[in-house]
């Protein structure tokens, strides 16, 4: 049986500056990476360099502008998440002004491996709600940069 992560953080920029920050590989690594390349549309390429050892891949699976992606994920040269292992989806609700958006990372193999992903995307999913409301998060200090 596989483990999903839910979460939902509430950011105070609209639906297409916050579906920007996720599909522009230039916003894409003010907030989080050192290099992405990603082609938001069914069938396209999802990678994200965190450093220079470790990198995530996957497709997109879904994309319907300023509302929802969905991407599988993995990470390259990770046994327990490999490339393709995981399912990424991330659903942008207009709130108060604002966004608040809705992720979930389904297909992690453990506890383990749901606890490790978790820690990380919190603490870039709070990265994305400083860049996307138009602040500078700063320097990456999490243990994967």
């Amino acid at each position: 049986m596989t483990e999903t992560f839910h979460s939902e953080i509430e950011i105070a920029a609209p639906q297409a500056t916050v579906f920007a920050f996720l599909t522009d590989p230039d916003k894409i690594i003010r907030w989080m990476g050192t290099r992405a390349t990603v082609e938001p549309h069914p069938g396209g390429i999802y990678l994200l360099s965190m450093n220079e050892t470790h990198s995530a891949r996957g497709h997109f699976t879904e994309v319907i502008p300023v509302h929802r992606l969905a991407y599988s994920f993995g990470w390259e040269d990770h046994e327990n998440v490999p490339p393709g292992s995981g399912l990424i989806e991330i659903d942008l609700v207009e709130k108060d002004g604002g966004t608040l958006v809705r992720f979930t990372h389904g297909g992690l193999p453990d506890e383990k491996e749901r606890a490790s992903h978790e820690k990380g995307w919190n603490h870039y999913l709070r990265r994305l709600a400083v860049a996307a409301a138009g602040g500078d998060p700063g320097p990456d200090t999490s243990p994967e940069a």
